[in-house]
């Protein structure tokens, strides 16, 4: 007892007397000390004492699908940063292949009784996956906010960048620059956001009178190799351009041009998605369009916060508009 005593009070940065007469519910604490000294229970796996199990920490689960992707790790700064704000401790979750699954996280986020949970890439952007787990949360009434777009039977709050918008963004680019042969390389036919992405791109070629057959739309994994074998499948079917549905897989399009014998403008233009961190930094610097992960970040967890202290917060989807950035790995089409 006196050393968890003594490990929560340096936790908290008060006396173990003051840890002392929060778990014996004794006065003269201040609700913010009380609610800093529960935290730092549950952060430090301790139980609570009887009396006080029946509380929810201040400690909040951001459940992410990875960190090899840049674009992960950004928008848990910005969310763990506002959750901070408004008090509460980020408890980031992260799968890695074999390791603890989302449904997993779930459960162990509920028996470490959460005030809420933040998703964002997780399973409800799939249609084909399991979604049980999110039920739990229903059950509970326990306040979840998911990033982008999710499948359309769950009835949580959810905070997008628009697809529409953002394909609209660069098909416009690109038939600016003389392009009508365009690809699309997109996650998997289950993704939700990819599908919104793929409905727009088809129309917006109608739009500009032409098409884009199943044969320029390719499917993969948000990976570099992904999007390098997904590639050269489209430089097979002569494409002058290829709209990508993340950076990553825009950094193999170019990979896979290059292995084509080709090059990134002049033969090819590349475009991503995101415009995760260094960006500006490769050959050539990628075109993409930027979701704006601060506002969203934010407003998730404006909503977050508000479900928890009881606000009616609205189940709508709010949509973000992204921004197109032009950097260097696009370029008008060669007419030879």
């Amino acid at each position: 007892m006196t050393r968890r005593l003594a490990q929560v009070a340096k936790k908290v940065g008060v006396s173990e007397a003051t840890v002392s007469r929060v778990l014996n519910e004794k006065p003269g604490v201040s609700e913010a000390t009380r609610a800093a000294v529960l935290t730092a229970l549950d952060v430090l796996g301790y139980e609570r004492p009887t009396q006080l199990r029946g509380e929810r920490a201040r400690l909040v689960g951001l459940v992410l699908p990875e960190l090899q992707n840049p674009i992960f790790p950004a928008f848990a700064e910005v969310v763990g940063g506002a959750l901070a704000g408004q008090g509460f401790t980020p408890v980031l979750c992260t799968q890695t292949a074999g390791g603890v699954s989302e449904p997993d996280y779930v459960d162990l986020l509920l028996e470490q009784q959460v005030s809420g949970v933040i998703f964002f890439g997780g399973w409800y952007a799939q249609g084909d996956a399991p979604h049980e787990h999110y039920g739990r949360l229903a059950e509970r009434n326990l306040p979840t906010v998911l990033l982008n777009a999710a499948v359309e039977d769950l009835d949580f709050p959810r905070v997008s960048c628009d697809d529409a918008v953002a394909v609209e963004q660069a098909m416009g680019h690109l038939r600016q620059l003389g392009h009508s042969r365009i690809g699309m390389v997109l996650g998997p036919p289950d993704h939700v956001p990819s599908q919104r992405k793929l409905a727009a791109g088809r129309a917006a070629a109608e739009r500009a009178g032409f098409t884009l057959p199943e044969e320029l739309v390719e499917r993969a994994l948000f990976s570099l190799e992904g999007g390098q074998a997904a590639t050269t499948r489209l430089l097979r079917q002569g494409v002058t351009a290829v709209i990508c549905a993340s950076d990553p897989l825009a950094l193999g399009a170019v990979r896979a041009v290059r292995r084509f014998g080709l090059s990134v403008p002049d033969d090819v233009s590349v475009v991503g998605y995101d415009d995760s961190s260094f960006m500006t930094c490769t050959d050539p610097p990628l075109t993409t369009v930027r979701q704006p992960i601060e506002a969203m970040g934010r407003a998730a967890v404006e909503l977050l916060a508000g479900a928890i202290a009881g606000v009616r917060v609205t189940h709508d989807e709010l949509l973000y508009e992204p921004e197109l950035v032009v950097r260097g790995s696009t370029a008008p089409v060669r007419r030879d």
